[in-house]
């Protein structure tokens, strides 16, 4: 009896047998690893912009405005005025009422991009020679300055994966919608917001799975480890916005001591989605104040905040090879900056909890300063967003510590592009005490909140990416 029941407790079906460790304790040092290595001879750093130049050749990449009326499929909607597709599917251009209260109280209205479906940013992961490498994806968007960048290995609406335009597979979307227990093991997945100010609450599956499996080779797409993908990360307009917004999610948290603790950040961030309460709705387009439509666009009479057009494109490398659409055109560069210093020796990142129109669940982390700073020219400096002035001030000053130009989404923005910079604060700027709204947190805090859904920004994300490729920008030694 005794053996009969000990053979059972130890059988297929035993709690012991069924429970594993709540994390993964190699996670850390594995990403840790492939940060580390900074070329690789499955693709040699130098080759990965010449290979993308090849690429571009490759395909007859073809993008043209033309007036909004010569959309193929699209329409203004009957009563509303809203630009749809003929299919309902893919998005619509729709009007947007928004009002924000706390310390302050604005309101207004605009045009926005409404895309209640979610959508997939998958990065696949494989140990090639002992070190973590990433399937990424010389892709098109029709927005993007030169039209190709590196993106993730699958990057693709639930239209586009649903196949409702007809056109081809996504290739290897398979270990995105179906991972295999055994052969693949997900090592982030999250739902991410995308641009608040342009999208109406819409969210991404952002996730990195690894495979033990051979996936098939294909000329468009090549194997990078982390650190190549942080030199890339230097230059301007190379690594597209989905990869820089999946990579944030499966950083190493790094550090053990901060000014305030995990918790407190969380609270603090809870704190100010109550006190600044986001109300927003839609609006027919035909009836948003102070926007015109025009035969061209979409815009403000004063030129201001951005304007939709409208483009015909063609690409061979697609699912599908040719369409038209809009595209949302902002007027101007943006900022995206991290002010840093060293507070007890740790260093910390003053982020802000930002409310945009579009967002989910009101404010999200954001850098200090975000914004298009054209948009703000014609303002007093006290109107102005806090620090915006101070960053302008250090354009050349060898107290910035990280800069490159980034494009935004090139499936729905054009010619969308912003500057990030990470910039080492100066006294004044530099209290533990911030104004209302900004909290100091470590590289740490904002890589394990990246792991969850909603709490970082996507331009938070992208700085987030980047200083997770520079080590002195980190951790907790001098």
């Amino acid at each position: 009896m005794t053996g009969q029941h000990t053979a059972a407790a130890v059988g297929p079906r035993s709690p012991a047998r069924i429970l594993r460790p709540r994390s993964d304790l190699t996670h850390g040092d594995r990403v840790a690893a492939s940060l580390a290595v900074r070329d690789s001879a499955v693709k040699p750093t130098a080759e990965v912009t010449r290979w993308l130049a090849e690429r571009r050749d490759a395909h007859a990449f073809r993008v043209n405005r033309i007036p909004l009326r010569e959309l193929d499929g699209w329409h203004f909607a009957p009563g509303t005025g809203d630009l749809v597709h003929r299919s309902g599917r893919f998005f619509t251009i729709a009007g947007l009422e928004v009002s924000i209260e706390g310390s302050y109280a604005t309101s207004w209205q605009q045009p926005v991009i409404r895309q209640p479906e979610t959508g997939i940013l998958g990065l696949l992961a494989k140990e090639i020679d002992g070190v973590l490498h990433f399937l990424m994806q010389a892709k098109m968007e029709p927005g993007n300055p030169d039209l190709l960048q590196l993106s993730p290995t699958v990057q693709a609406t639930r239209s586009n994966y649903t196949r409702a335009h007809g056109g081809a597979r996504v290739k290897y979307l398979d270990y995105f919608v179906g991972p295999e227990p055994g052969r693949d093991h997900v090592l982030a997945d999250s739902l991410q917001s995308e641009h608040g100010s342009w999208f109406y609450r819409k969210s991404n599956r952002n996730m990195v799975v690894e495979t033990r499996d051979d996936p098939p080779e294909d000329k468009d797409f090549c194997w990078l480890t982390l650190g190549q993908i942080g030199e890339l990360l230097r230059l301007d307009d190379v690594v597209n916005m989905d990869a820089r917004s999946v990579l944030a999610c499966v950083l190493p948290d790094r550090g053990a001591t901060a000014l305030h603790t995990d918790t407190d950040v969380v609270s603090w961030l809870t704190a100010e989605r109550s006190r600044q309460l986001l109300l927003a709705g839609p609006r027919p387009l035909c009836d948003v104040a102070e926007w015109t439509v025009g035969e061209e666009a979409i815009e403000r009479p004063d030129g201001r905040y951005f304007q939709v057009v409208a483009v015909a494109a063609e690409a061979p490398s697609r699912e599908v090879t040719g369409w038209s659409q809009p595209l949302v055109e902002p007027r101007g560069e943006g900022i995206a900056a991290f002010l840093t210093r060293r507070i007890g020796g740790v260093r910390h990142f003053l982020a802000q909890a930002r409310a945009e129109g579009g967002l989910v669940h009101g404010p999200e982390i954001a850098p200090t300063v975000q914004c298009t700073p054209g948009n703000y020219a014609h303002l007093p400096a006290p109107e102005r967003p806090p620090f915006l002035d101070d960053v302008l001030a250090c354009a050349g000053s060898p107290r910035i510590r990280y800069e490159a130009v980034h494009s935004e989404e090139g499936g729905r923005f054009l010619n969308a592009q912003s500057r990030y910079l990470v910039i080492e604060a100066d006294e004044a700027q530099s209290s533990p005490e911030p104004p209302c709204g900004y909290r100091w947190v470590t590289y740490g805090q904002l890589a394990a909140l990246a792991r969850y859904g909603h709490c970082l920004n996507v331009q938070a994300r992208t700085l987030l990416a980047c200083i997770g490729t520079i080590p002195e920008l980190q951790g907790d030694a001098p």
